[in-house]
Order: C-alpha cells, then structure tokens, then sequence
C-alpha cells in the first residue's frame, strides 16, 4: 500500500532504531514499561516473521510514521483470526490517514491468509483511536478482562 506521503511494508532490519521509539510510545501509552532486553526480544520476533508480524508506515525519507503488529491464531467458531495487538502513530503524523492505511494494510494480509475475522481492542479512554476504529470496523460490545498468571 502506498500514498504520496508514506508507503506501508513490512519491518525491515534497517527499521529498528525507528521502530522502538513507536513501541516505546505505544507501551508508554498504555502504561506498560519494558526492559531493553525485552524490546529486543519482541524487534527479533517480529523480524522472523513467524508467529508476530509487524508492519511500518515510512514517509519519503524512511522515516517511520506508525507501526503496526499482528498475529494469527485459530479460533474453535470462526478458523483463521487476525488480531492487531499493537498500532501506533508518530504524534506528528497523526490525523493525516497513517492509522486508517495501517488497519486496512493488516486487513489486506488477513484476507490473504484466508482469515475469517480481524479484530482489536482499546482502552474505553481512547477517544481518538475509538473515533476512527468507529469509522472502520464495528464495535460489539465485549469487555476484557486479565487473569494474572505470575
């Protein structure tokens, strides 16, 4: 997917010191701190390609403007899923479409791998987000919660 101002693609390795600012802020957004082995880890996961898949949005100059990541997992009701774990946008390249051509640039890759739904969450906070999410998709009702595990 591409427009004038920003083309939509897979991470590349040359990503990386673009990439963990957005996940940075992402994480920071949700309140969440990490270490740096942590971002390590999740920038290696998501460079094979295998069980995580990431996606940037880069202007003219290979800066990244926004970022997202997905997953495919199997569902006993529907078969293949796509979830959007993470999307985020560079603060200054928000409200200009990065979000909107982000969502659809993941939804064009479930369509490819035959998934059946493609879905994510927020928080109920998150007007902005919500707005556009309001836009594009259709929001059911579920609430989540969070079994602590460790």
């Amino acid at each position: 997917m591409s427009r004038p101002d920003w083309t939509i693609r897979p991470l590349q390795a040359a990503d990386r010191a673009g990439w963990e600012p957005l996940a940075r802020g992402y994480k920071a957004f949700y309140e969440t701190e990490h270490d740096a082995e942590t971002y390590e880890l999740a920038w290696q996961r998501l460079l094979a390609g295998q069980e995580v898949h990431g996606l940037a949005a880069v202007d003219a100059d290979g800066r990244l403007l926004g970022l997202a990541h997905y997953l495919f997992h199997t569902s006993v009701w529907t078969g293949s899923s796509c979830y959007l774990q993470d999307l985020f946008v560079d603060p200054d390249a928000r409200g200009q479409g990065v979000a909107a051509d982000l969502i659809e640039a993941v939804a064009e890759r479930a369509a490819a791998q035959g998934a059946t739904r493609y879905y994510w969450q927020t928080q109920a906070h998150n007007a902005r987000a919500r707005a556009l999410y309001d836009r594009v998709a259709q929001h059911r009702g579920f609430v989540r919660y969070d079994y602590p595990l460790g």
